[in-house]
């Protein structure tokens, strides 16, 4: 069947609903970390704004591996959801909410020695270590709120209110904002008065988030409240948990390995490649919108038992990621240096990213297919694949073919990226085209 088929335009809608307010929150997040830079980079001395970068990057990146709480969240409630089994949701639920307290404590209880780790790897002068820490030290008591923001985030994408999340981040940007400008600029606290902004920004979206959480559950017809969860329920959810950890976790080391290397490179290259990421932070805007929208329309299909439905919702998704992918490719190809000038007025650094720019013009084409088949496993709750596909492709797709051409300097850093991607995507399609053809979708 064709994904255009006038019969099946609704079902177009009804993944552009979900998708629409998530690739709205995604904007909205860099413009908190563009206030936050404008008002600390203002004060006095450089070593403020050098401190908040790396405290507030080192705090956005333990956040950023408890995204397993957001994932398997959403599989586990999307097929709850797909099933009509309260029961299952809320016990799901719960399960995520514990996790999400013990992960949180245990990381606000690892300060002393993630301060230590990131003295070591950063090597930053005392001053900025001094402001880093201040900030660190606060803004980890945020960890419970921001962990269990995750879950309800999962929860709300689980159940398909797509509006929830956008209605959360928005709250929490804007609180942010404003307490920024009252804590930094009037009250002049410093570094802590961005911390604290934060942390305040955080707990009011966890007020939020309960709210709108409690309207779901009731327009769901479910009745709030928190169960102690079965064993069975936390030991696969530990199992689920532990595998898209390990996936984020190899996801990131790429990453990184990609800034440290290129430091290696020079000053240019380190620059230039930090302004090419942005391009594919743009690039995850659209591409982490319609993975979020087809984790809850397949999670659905799958507690539904409708294999029919969720082949349909991933032959749409397809659709609308390859659009976005040629629009991006298109949009790069025309107004890359444009963009480029944008984030940086440095013409040594313009000079260099103009260089390596075709990566990034190539890459959504490359990249789209590893953002779509995880959302699609992650609605089918299938983190060992998503696991054994992402240490693959780290191994074969990324180090390797650096190792191969590691001459090529920072080219072969962009070559093994894009391997990376293409690897990812494809070890994906042929798991799910395997799990198709043995009628195991739905398993």
């Amino acid at each position: 069947m064709k994904p255009l088929n006038r019969a099946h335009t609704s079902h177009h809608f009804q993944l552009l609903a979900i998708a629409a307010p998530m690739i709205l929150s995604n904007i909205s997040v860099p413009l908190l970390g563009l206030v936050d830079t404008a008002v600390i980079g203002h004060l006095s001395d450089a070593y403020y704004l050098a401190g908040i970068a790396l405290g507030s990057g080192s705090i956005a990146l333990l956040f950023w591996l408890a995204s397993f709480l957001r994932m398997s969240t959403t599989g586990e409630i999307a097929q709850a959801h797909g099933q009509q089994d309260s029961g299952r949701a809320l016990q799901s639920l719960s399960a995520s909410m514990s996790f999400a307290l013990v992960f949180s404590l245990l990381l606000i209880g690892c300060t002393p020695w993630l301060l230590e780790l990131i003295a070591v790897l950063s090597g930053a002068t005392s001053q900025v270590l001094e402001q880093a820490e201040v900030y660190f030290s606060i803004r980890i008591y945020s960890a419970p709120a921001a962990m269990l923001n995750l879950v309800m985030l999962g929860f709300m994408l689980g159940m398909q209110y797509g509006r929830g999340p956008f209605y959360v981040v928005l709250f929490t940007n804007i609180v942010n904002i404003v307490l920024d400008v009252l804590f930094v600029v009037v009250l002049d606290f410093a570094v802590a008065g961005a911390a604290w902004a934060s942390v305040i920004a955080d707990y009011s979206a966890l007020v939020l988030s309960c709210c709108l959480l409690r309207k779901v559950l009731n327009d769901a017809g479910w009745q709030w409240q928190l169960k102690v969860p079965h064993r069975q329920e936390v030991q696969r959810l530990l199992h689920l948990n532990r595998d898209i950890f390990i996936r984020s976790l190899m996801l990131q080391l790429c990453f990184s390995f990609m800034t440290f290397y290129g430091a290696r490179l020079g000053e240019d290259i380190l620059a230039a490649n930090a302004v090419l990421l942005n391009f594919l932070m743009l690039v995850s805007f659209a591409m982490d919108g319609i993975a979020y929208a087809v984790e809850a329309k397949v999670g659905q299909a799958k507690g539904a038992r409708d294999l029919t439905m969720l082949r349909r919702w991933v032959r749409i998704s397809c659709f609308w990621a390859g659009c976005f992918a040629l629009l991006y490719t298109g949009v790069f190809t025309l107004f890359g240096p444009f963009v480029i000038g944008l984030l940086t007025d440095i013409p040594a650094v313009i000079d260099t990213a103009q260089i390596y720019l075709p990566w990034l013009i190539v890459l959504p084409l490359i990249a789209t297919s590893c953002f779509l088949f995880d959302g699609v496993f992650v609605g089918l709750t299938r983190a060992k694949e998503m696991r054994n596909s992402m240490l693959l492709s780290a191994v074969l797709g990324f180090f390797v073919p650096f190792w191969l051409v590691q001459h090529w300097g920072n080219h072969g850093l962009w070559f093994a990226m894009s391997c990376f991607m293409a690897l990812r995507g494809l070890t994906l399609i042929l798991k799910f085209r395997q799990l198709s053809v043995r009628q195991q979708l739905l398993e």
